[in-house]
């Protein structure tokens, strides 16, 4: 099979996305630790756990919502834990699962992160777009998602009905 090159509007077009990528979450990481103390993966392991009907899921749940491994996943819990921002227990329906729960903690944690956090969104992602281009963004995002993601993944993140 011959490789098919980007033409220039391709490569500009992927270029952009690219260093969008590379960008945006040390953008994010650098406000959530300087002003929270917490890393970006940390605050989203937080914030859908606060999401989630009694503020809590199971572990395997709460990596497909953050598209964590199992093992990345306990790793950032376990630290959560140390700091009393979130408790693991026996799941009640299977005991071979175990969930995860934010505490008295860390819910007030995640709300005192959220503003700030919901600044920097703004700031560096939002506020620069008209509205015509934050739908063009939302469509982009779901042609992407629709190869990217296919089984619907990560879709508790915008669509919590659908999870």
């Amino acid at each position: 099979m011959e490789t098919q090159w980007l033409d220039p509007t391709e490569r500009e077009a992927w270029l952009r996305l690219i260093a969008v990528a590379e960008l945006l979450p040390g953008v994010l990481d650098h406000q959530l630790r300087s002003e929270s103390g917490l890393t970006h993966f940390e605050y989203l392991v937080l914030a859908m756990l606060s999401e989630s009907p009694e503020r809590t899921l199971r572990m395997t749940g709460l990596a497909q919502r953050t598209n964590a491994t199992l093992p990345r996943l306990s790793h950032v819990v376990r630290r959560l834990e140390d700091r009393g921002l979130v408790e693991r227990f026996p799941c009640p329906e299977d005991g071979r699962a175990t969930n995860a729960r934010l505490t008295g903690a860390g819910w007030e944690q995640v709300v005192a992160a959220a503003p700030g956090h919901v600044d920097t969104v703004r700031r560096h992602v939002l506020d620069p777009l008209s509205r015509e281009q934050l739908a063009q963004l939302k469509e982009i995002g779901d042609a992407l998602l629709a190869r990217l993601d296919p089984d619907g993944r990560m879709t508790a993140l915008y669509d919590p009905d659908r999870a």
